[in-house]
């Protein structure tokens, strides 16, 4: 059994696409009052009624909430039917669209507002992540208990990342929502839905595109950030940066397995022809990276030299006429 969804429309629409279809939603109760907001942080009986949480409601706090069952414990990762969202919920304020103006220059973050602009990108990125890893978690119920408690794990951490950027954000007296947030990662859920193996194409989209670019993006914008006087948001990208290594050795390990690959390829480089099959157009491997290249972090992560390569030397598609094909940095 498969349920769609749309939950990215008006709030009217979300409304009705919800109350037609969410039995699992009364998996999720009230408990304990946040020590932040007073209010009570909702708890949950299952990942399924977790995830759908996130991706049903519009506001961030309720995207935020740690993947906790009652009294604490860890969730309970039960069957159920395969759903598949096409948009995320959100508030009018942080609603995400087509396109995206250009981050500003690395020279120019010596301005606070730049800073912002840039620090407010990067948390919508990690709030995208977020609720693509949940969407993963109810689109694909039959993927490895393992895999599953791995994606649960990188989802939290990437709760933990919107977090200190939003906490720079406030820093530097914005938030976000003060400027229109791209919707590029959601832009590749059709891709991989399309996918003959919708798991290895998730993995090859979320880690070892966008995470592993932001093996480079990070560090290059720790360092502009540093340079010009702001190590909070330097420390920051740090943070991000040490555990999107991770991330990319997860999403490395489980490629082969999720594609049932034998890893008997001649020249022993299973996991390069694994991504060309699985990473869905207009992705490849050029995307995979930023203009400065970090080879240690990826070895820290466990690629291969051979994929390293093939990533490093990879060159972007021709930009189709009158198409816009350019690619948004994670970070």
């Amino acid at each position: 059994m498969t349920e769609k969804a749309n939950l990215g429309g008006a709030p009217s629409e979300r409304n009705e696409s919800q109350s037609d279809r969410r039995p699992d939603s009364a998996g999720a109760s009230c408990g304990s009052p946040s020590p932040t907001t007073g209010r009570s942080e909702p708890t949950f009986d299952s990942v399924r009624s977790f995830c759908l949480h996130i991706l049903e409601s519009g506001d961030l706090e309720s995207k935020l909430v740690p993947p906790k069952g009652r009294d604490g414990k860890p969730l309970v990762d039960g069957p159920g039917p395969a759903v598949f969202v096409d948009r995320p919920a959100r508030q009018d304020h942080i609603q995400i669209r087509s396109g995206a103006d250009r981050l500003p220059n690395l020279n120019e973050l010596r301005d606070p507002h730049a800073r912002s602009v840039c620090v407010e990108r990067f948390a919508n990125h990690e709030l995208m992540a977020v609720e693509l890893f949940a969407w993963a978690l109810v689109a694909y119920p039959d993927m490895p208990p393992g895999l599953r408690r791995g994606l649960l794990h990188v989802l939290e951490e990437e709760q933990g990342h919107v977090r200190l950027y939003l906490d720079r954000l406030s820093g530097l007296g914005s938030g976000l929502g003060q400027s229109a947030l791209s919707d590029y990662f959601w832009q590749q859920v059709p891709g991989i839905h399309a996918s003959s193996n919708g798991p290895a194409s998730f993995l090859c989209v979320m880690g070892l595109t966008f995470e592993q670019a932001n093996l480079d993006f990070s560090l290059l914008y720790r360092d502009a950030f540093r340079q010009n006087g702001d190590d909070e948001s330097a420390r920051a990208l740090d943070i991000v940066h040490r555990d999107e290594i991770g991330h990319v050795r997860l999403a490395a390990r489980w490629l082969e397995k999720v594609a049932h690959a034998a890893g008997d390829d001649e020249d022993g480089d299973t996991l390069t022809r694994l991504y060309d099959e699985f990473v869905p157009f207009p992705l490849s491997a050029a995307r995979a990276k930023g203009r400065r290249f970090e080879v240690s972090a990826r070895k820290r992560a466990g690629l291969s030299d051979a994929f390293i390569e093939h990533v490093r030397t990879a060159k972007p598609y021709k930009p189709r006429r009158g198409g816009d094909d350019v690619a948004e940095s994670r970070v």
